[in-house]
């Protein structure tokens, strides 16, 4: 739905399970209406498409992607962004460091996302502007070395430097503006401002404006301008605040170096605060949400910097003396706590009175994706919980 008149917002169907593309889309035929009918009645409703590769595969077949349209389009809704960074399978077994794989070092994520781009550019509506989510390009405990860790971030910049040149192509043939949004999270080889600055400065731009030097004859200025334009940031709020960083500064900062914010994810991240009196009670709480499927980094903010745990279950084993930690869980925007444990949710109101202002991004998601592995009592209809954050997100926009 469009909101403010600039605001193209919608929720990740990776929330619904989607290894192949009929369990795909069985999901959308399933709640996609409903949801619709809840928080946008008759109105165009966007929606923001995840593809696993092999759902992606299948949909390319036959005359699937044309049919796929033609549902949307007698729905009234349009596609304009797509989540391509968890590449296989996402529900139902774990995943945790596993939703790198394959990164961007390799030619499987390269070829998965041009095929996305493929078919974004595909569902689009004539002149609109669509993006793609997409992994750090690895996670940092894969690197030994900084040595390995450098060569990642030179793979990775290269073959990214390859997605920014097919929409350079795509956007003179099409006239559509399509963006690859690259999305720091904890662990991941970006995971706070200062990575991203380092990423762009030291190894997507200099790789980059080699690559579109040589193959399409750009002068050096054209060649990072084109790759600013085409290579940007999903800024994850979730994410963010597990790095400890607000708004202002981030986007104060992207803006500084010419990065841009291709989408933003509306989510909230688990705040522990507790005296020591409270720790006990609190890691007690924080304990239900220990489960075998996703990564939940734990954060603590320090002297020296931000301290990460890998896991919850490392921060379980020996937690530390603390005033706030923060836990990677993604739980659902609309609350502000769960008994004795908060949530990041100021965070995500911050951000949007930010946008209010300068809203330097048009395509917000919500992304709650680990619906099914709340703690039993946290669970509402997944149709109404989903419907619940899009209108939350609304009301909190619009005032």
């Amino acid at each position: 739905m469009l909101l403010r008149n600039t605001f193209h917002t919608t929720y990740c169907t990776n929330i619904h399970p989607g290894g192949d593309w009929d369990t795909t889309f069985s999901a959308l035929e399933k709640h996609l209406v409903g949801i619709r009918n809840s928080v946008a009645p008759g109105m165009p409703f966007g929606l923001g498409l995840r593809l696993s590769d092999k759902a992606s595969r299948e949909l390319g077949l036959g005359e699937r992607l044309a049919d796929f349209r033609r549902w949307l389009d007698a729905r009234d809704i349009y596609v304009f962004t797509m989540n391509g960074f968890p590449f296989g399978t996402f529900h139902g077994q774990p995943v945790k460091d596993r939703v790198h794989e394959p990164d961007w070092t390799t030619p499987e994520r390269l070829a998965y996302t041009r095929r996305l781009f493929d078919q974004l550019s595909f569902l689009l509506p004539q002149g609109g502007e669509g993006g793609i989510s997409t992994s750090p390009v690895s996670y940092r405990h894969w690197f030994a070395t900084p040595e390995k860790r450098v060569a990642a971030l030179k793979s990775g910049a290269r073959n990214m430097a390859q997605v920014a040149m097919d929409l350079i192509e795509k956007e003179r043939e099409t006239g559509q503006y399509l963006h690859l949004d690259i999305e720091p999270e904890p662990d991941g080889l970006l995971e706070n401002s200062a990575d991203v600055l380092e990423y762009y400065r030291d190894y997507l731009l200099p790789e980059g404006i080699s690559l579109l030097s040589e193959r399409l004859g750009m002068p050096e200025g054209e060649a990072r301008s084109a790759l600013l334009r085409h290579i940007t940031i999903c800024y994850d709020i979730c994410h963010f605040a597990l790095a400890f960083e607000g708004p202002e500064t981030v986007f104060g900062l992207l803006a500084e170096q010419g990065i841009q914010v291709g989408k933003i994810q509306v989510s909230a991240a688990l705040r522990i605060r507790a005296d020591k009196s409270g720790r006990e009670d609190a890691l007690r709480a924080l304990a239900e949400f220990n489960e075998p499927v996703y990564l939940h980094q734990v954060t603590q903010l320090t002297p020296a910097g931000v301290r990460t745990w890998p896991d919850l279950p490392d921060l379980l084993a020996a937690p530390p003396e603390f005033g706030e930690l923060r836990a990677h869980f993604h739980v659902p925007i609309f609350a502000e706590g769960y008994g004795v444990l908060g949530a990041t949710q100021q965070e995500i109101l911050e951000v949007l009175a930010y946008l209010a202002a300068n809203p330097v991004c048009r395509h917000l998601e919500v992304e709650t994706y680990t619906w099914e592995v709340l703690p039993a009592g946290l669970k509402e209809d997944l149709a109404a919980s989903i419907s619940r954050e899009l209108l939350w997100l609304r009301n909190a926009l619009e005032a």
